[in-house]
């Protein structure tokens, strides 16, 4: 016994948190998979809420008499919602970060998407149901932020990349159960599809509430030890383990942690990335990118009204389309390197969204498809990898927030566009000509980024800023 056990204390003061996580809960096993399937769960409501309203804007539209109405009026919904995601974003994302945690923060977000989602039924005009649409988007903001980071902290460095894409591979499951759902539903109002998404989504919130667990790494830096350990105990696959085994590891570079982002306040942690010069620099790169990327992500879909096609077999094949892009991240992932993966795709997106705007010949209807469907699919790719990116990019501290402010810009991005898709049915040049141009030359900032493949996370803003330092040396 004295014998096993000196190997086992003798890296306690040279190992960092990553390596002993990872040490402490051994292979991946099914608890850490269920954990992270259960949580990923939530992109699939998140993607509902997200494109709903391809389906019922314009039947809501239609309903109050402004079918003849200004662009900016029938768009006025779908923007409010991408604004409250911005909004909420803002005012939210620290509190996963801080105060509440990634597990609380997400089970908050769900509820509040669904119950304004729910209540969005009842609209009796066209103002009701964009302020609505607008609190539904305020609850959505972290929800993918969240699912995200959580998802990833609960597993190993070896898993980390293929766990992120779970969530993304689900967020096409709902993104495609939404033609499905509308068709079935095509003959009700659309007021059906509302609640036929939000009442699952309330039910999803509880199960979260009650069988998922917090983050190891946030627990550890936030100084709650005892929870800390039992977390890590109830997702190990190493069953001869006891508490006084994770004991011997868990006080390494304690006096660090306690000096520094265990004191973290209230939004101190979106200071911290403003204050480094380095963290500000990669904030505002990947901010830049999630723009464009944005811009495609989620214009695309809302602008497929504007083409030739059946809308329900437009959004089928635009939703099928984000699952060889998940399928690319998944297997690749580990081979890619983020920096060139991420700018060629973003390139070659914006290439095909400006052959949209080119190609304007109906007979040519199946070519025009064809851009608008690989423009999406490296869109979607592109948003992929960006976001694992960012996961690497930033220290456990700062990490949730981080995320958090790329996918605002992502949403600021998604904001625009449904404005854009309004002008476009006139002139595509003003939505598929920008949306290329616009991917195209916000994916040029990723040549400011180190890149991060292989690379163990940090947990603290000394050891990324250490790090930091190698790099450029």
């Amino acid at each position: 016994m004295s014998d096993q056990s000196k190997p086992l204390l003798k890296p306690k003061k040279a190992t960092t948190l990553d390596e002993t996580i990872e040490s402490c809960i051994g292979e991946f096993g099914w608890a850490q998979f269920l954990q992270s399937i259960l949580i990923s769960l939530s992109w699939v409501f998140d993607a509902q809420q997200t494109f709903i309203s391809i389906f019922t804007d314009m039947p809501a539209v239609s309903e109050w008499s402004l079918i003849g109405a200004s662009s900016i009026l029938t768009g006025l919904p779908a923007s409010s919602f991408f604004i409250g995601c911005l909004i909420g974003g803002f005012l939210l994302s620290t509190l996963a970060d801080t105060k509440l945690g990634r597990k609380n923060m997400l089970v908050l977000s769900c509820f509040i998407m669904s119950i304004a989602g729910a209540i969005t039924s009842i609209s009796t005009n066209i103002w009701m149901y964009s302020f609505l649409r607008f609190l539904t988007g305020f609850g959505r903001a972290t929800i993918g932020t969240c699912a995200l980071v959580l998802s990833t902290e609960l597993v190993g460095n070896q898993w980390r990349g293929q766990v992120g894409i779970i969530g993304f591979v689900c967020f096409t499951i709902g993104f495609l159960s939404l033609p499905l759902i509308a068709f079935v539903n095509r003959d009700y109002s659309w007021r059906v599809l509302y609640l036929w998404t939000c009442i699952p989504t309330i039910l999803y919130s509880i199960l979260v509430h009650f069988f998922v667990r917090e983050s190891p790494r946030w627990l550890y830096v936030r100084g709650n030890k005892e929870e800390f350990v039992l977390t890590l105990k109830s997702i190990t696959t190493r069953s001869s383990l006891t508490l006084s085994f994770f004991g011997s590891f868990i006080d390494f570079e304690d006096q660090e942690h306690n000096n520094s982002e265990s004191t973290i306040n209230l939004y101190s942690a979106i200071k911290m990335l403003v204050e480094k010069n380095w963290a500000f620099k990669r904030l505002i790169s990947v901010m830049l990118i999630g723009f464009g990327v944005g811009l495609v992500y989620y214009g695309m879909p809302l602008g497929v009204g504007n083409l030739p096609f059946n809308l329900y077999l437009s959004v089928t094949l635009n939703a099928l389309s984000e699952l060889p892009a998940s399928m690319v991240t998944f297997f690749l992932i580990g081979k890619l390197t983020r920096k060139k993966s991420l700018l060629g795709f973003a390139i070659l997106s914006g290439i095909c969204s400006i052959g949209c705007a080119i190609v304007k010949d109906n007979s040519l209807k199946e070519l025009q498809m064809g851009f608008e469907l690989v423009s999406f699919f490296s869109a979607c790719t592109s948003f992929n990898v960006l976001l694992i990116y960012t996961v690497e990019l930033f220290p456990t501290c700062v990490r949730n927030s981080a995320v958090s402010m790329v996918r605002q810009s992502l949403v600021l991005g998604g904001a625009f566009s449904p404005i854009l898709v309004a002008f476009g049915r006139k002139n595509r040049w003003f939505s598929y000509g920008v949306f290329g141009m616009s991917i195209g030359i916000c994916g040029l900032f990723v040549l400011c980024l180190p890149e991060t493949k292989g690379r163990t996370l940090n947990d603290t803003m000394d050891e990324e800023e250490y790090k930091e330092r190698v790099f450029v040396c």
